[in-house]
């Protein structure tokens, strides 16, 4: 089983799943951290969930430092992995972490959830507001009327104003509806469910 087999299938799978919500947003690929580290697939909704992909083919050597990130931004995570990783890999992440499996059934990819996503405890809000550009974070500050004499400010600085300002919940409103919002993703399209 490939990685690109675990990748259709996910996406498959999450298609599915979010038809009845059209504004759900699906982006593979997605850069946090200013783009330094990128989760598989991101579903920007009523809340941002990750999914992370280990094939069969992976290894898991990254995964601990991925769930460490991860969980600082997302409300929810999914772990899909082969079957090979799975009891190891649940060692590996968070308890709150969702997690399914993935098998090779006559050639074609399958999930079968292994354990349902809970909700993010520990969220950190100036990572979280570091999600939007720079024009995204100074229009989330004129949203809330915090934005005077914060425009020519360095993009970090007005990240941090957000997260001081502005309560979890709130925050994440304004930072996936920026998401939502972008046309272009790294050149991809970001389609409608």
């Amino acid at each position: 089983m490939r990685d690109i087999d675990v990748r259709k299938a996910t996406l498959d799978h999450l298609r599915t799943s979010h038809a009845h919500d059209v504004s759900a947003r699906i982006v593979q690929e997605m850069g946090i951290w200013s783009g330094t580290v990128r989760i598989d697939i991101a579903v920007i909704n009523g809340e941002l969930n990750g999914v992370e992909l280990k094939s069969d083919k992976d290894t898991l050597e990254r995964l601990p430092a991925q769930a460490e990130l991860y969980s600082r931004v997302f409300d929810r995570m999914t772990l899909v992995a082969g079957t090979k990783h799975i009891d190891k890999a649940i060692s590996l992440i968070p308890h709150w972490w969702g997690v399914m499996a993935a098998s090779d059934e006559a050639g074609v990819t399958t999930l079968s959830e292994v354990r349902a996503a809970a909700e993010n405890p520990a969220k950190d809000a100036f990572l979280m507001a570091k999600l939007l550009w720079k024009e995204e974070a100074i229009a989330a500050l004129e949203s809330f009327g915090l934005a005077r004499g914060w425009r020519s400010k360095p993009v970090d600085q007005i990240h941090g104003r957000l997260a001081e300002c502005l309560s979890l919940e709130s925050l994440g409103d304004a930072v996936r509806s920026a998401l939502k919002a972008r046309p272009l993703w790294l050149g991809q399209s970001i389609a409608n469910m």
